[in-house]
């Protein structure tokens, strides 16, 4: 059997090396993964600017924002001003199973879309992240934190697994919020979660601060990206992040989901379509307390070089 084949007028190459070091996966599984998955991971990538976590052979894995130059010319772009590296990035639309199956070739394991479609910002994003080598238990259980906080609010959000060790809590608002609002909103539900048991999560964002901690990252607004639901990871069995009732959070492992088990897991269905609640208004008190609440990445830059003037001595 020939390792090269076409599909969607795409040549596809080399499909039976190995996807990477420890994948356990061909090139081939990712393909027919992706291919397989198309119509469902595909409303959750189109019209946002696209970022892919690329693999090679004996090489570390790379994020990609720039279409590359060889891109064929039916790729979507979109050019946006990156504030961190001031300049315009020219960002890919994936937007059809086509531009999907030319990424899938080019070894894009992982796709990281904005959490803004066309510049207007469509969720409230948690991110729930795990102290190293900490079991998936404690990310399920900070989930529930905030999914309480999230109730305590007048709030609803579906939950997926990261498809590495933590979780993400989704909850979709009405358009028109301006990102400030989100991002203010979002920093008010991380620290209602944190303070419903500060044992367990924290939301330092300073990494030696998180005392073995789970970490509610509530830095997720704006411009920034969060994998994509049914999106493969670069890890051993290439596992995926995948949606999951709240009711059923705590039998899952993320070893569950992975490119070879998800498509039968589907069976025809899409389930973060239908776990997803309808788009919500933020209730005014959550934006207006968010708003007392510093910047995470602006503090922890202040609390840094306080720190390193300490250290020396000033």
């Amino acid at each position: 059997m020939s390792s090269d084949e076409t599909r969607d007028g795409v040549p596809l190459t080399n499909l039976d090396q190995p996807l990477f070091d420890g994948s356990g996966a061909t090139k081939r599984d990712l393909v027919d993964y992706l291919d397989a998955v198309s119509d469902r991971i595909l409303p959750a990538l189109r019209e946002r600017p696209l970022s892919v976590v690329r693999v090679r052979p004996g090489q570390p894995a790379f994020m990609q924002k720039n279409v590359p130059k060889y891109a064929p010319s039916w790729v979507r772009t979109v050019s946006v001003w990156a504030e961190a590296s001031h300049r315009q990035v020219s960002y890919a639309l994936c937007d059809d199973r086509r531009t999907l199956l030319w990424f899938a070739n080019q070894r894009a394991v992982e796709y990281h879309p904005a959490l803004a479609r066309a510049g207007v910002p469509t969720h409230l994003v948690l991110d729930l992240d795990p102290p190293e080598g900490a079991a998936f238990d404690l990310a399920v259980r900070a989930a529930l934190l905030v999914r309480q906080a999230l109730a305590d609010a007048g709030l609803a959000g579906a939950v997926k697994t990261s498809g590495a060790k933590g979780a993400h809590v989704f909850v979709p608002v009405e358009e028109g919020v301006p990102a400030e609002d989100l991002a203010a909103a979002t920093r008010a539900v991380g620290a209602r979660a944190a303070r419903l048991d500060p044992e367990l999560a924290t939301t330092a964002f300073i990494r030696e601060d998180r005392e073995g901690k789970v970490f509610i990252d509530s830095t997720r607004a704006g411009g920034a990206t969060v994998v994509a639901a049914y999106s493969p990871r670069v890890r051993p069995e290439v596992p995926v992040s995948f949606p999951v009732p709240w009711e059923e959070l705590e039998q899952v492992s993320p070893r569950d989901f992975t490119v070879r088990s998800v498509p039968g897991l589907l069976d025809g269905r899409d389930p973060w379509a239908e776990l997803m609640p309808p788009p919500q208004r933020l209730p005014a008190g959550l934006v207006e307390e968010g708003h007392t609440i510093p910047v995470a990445r602006v503090q922890a830059m202040h609390e840094g070089k306080r720190r390193a003037r300490a250290r020396r001595g000033e």
